[in-house]
């Protein structure tokens, strides 16, 4: 069902807009802040594939607009069980709702039927709808032809994918946070064997910050296979 924020028990800190790498992402990631912290801002469409990082925008959204003392709802249509419709027409109460993986209901006419219904509504309470998928609105198997116009109407934003670079560079500099050292023989075996979405490699950060603390032992090649074979 739906995730009721505030959201710092339940997700990362690092999941806010201060820790998030721009790169050439930085005109989408200024709209979609500006839609959090503000009804009067235009409401957002954000696409980008898998790894792109608009569940965590959406999510640093969440936080933004709870920091800047609206309330806010985070509702992942795509991993959430039952039914759809019943679970957006259920949002309710809150000044901003991001709705995540817009894609997972393309031909569902009741969750179709509920989105449209909905978007009148916050549209009518003066409220704030943010909305993220795989691909820009347009290209979605939207079938009815009122959401469509509805979802076309937000201001579209595309988010780029990192580079292999860019998070290398960010795996480095967050680990030098944690007091972590990872040369290049670690990284390139990473890269290698472990998924490259940002989320799971911070993730795995976060595991190899505890257990070389755990170990006493610096971070190499050796250890980092070890830990991964025993997950």
């Amino acid at each position: 069902m739906s995730t009721q924020l505030p959201l710092a028990l339940r997700w990362p800190r690092r999941q806010r807009f201060e820790h998030t790498y721009a790169g050439e992402n930085a005109a989408a990631i200024e709209a979609v802040r500006l839609t959090a912290v503000s009804a009067a801002a235009p409401w957002v469409f954000v696409a980008g594939p898998s790894g792109s990082g608009r569940t965590h925008l959406l999510i640093a959204a969440c936080q933004a607009a709870i920091d800047a003392g609206r309330t806010a709802q985070y509702l992942p249509l795509a991993s959430m069980r039952g039914s759809r419709a019943d679970a957006i027409r259920g949002m309710a109460g809150s000044d901003m709702l991001a709705l995540d993986d817009i894609d997972a209901i393309a031909g569902d006419d009741l969750a179709e039927h509920a989105l449209f219904d909905t978007f009148n509504r916050f549209r009518a309470e003066g409220a704030t709808l943010l909305f993220a998928a795989h691909a820009p609105s347009v290209a979605l198997d939207i079938i009815l032809p009122d959401l469509r116009s509805r979802l076309g109407s937000c201001t579209q934003v595309l988010l780029k994918p990192l580079t292999d670079i860019e998070r290398r560079t960010i795996m480095r500099e967050q680990a030098k946070v944690r007091g972590i050292e990872l040369d290049e023989n670690v990284l390139d075996w990473l890269f290698a064997h472990h998924a490259r979405d940002l989320g799971a490699l911070l993730d795995l950060l976060d595991q190899l910050d505890r257990a070389s603390l755990a170990a006493q032992r610096r971070v190499t090649v050796p250890f980092l296979r070890n830990l991964l074979r025993k997950d």
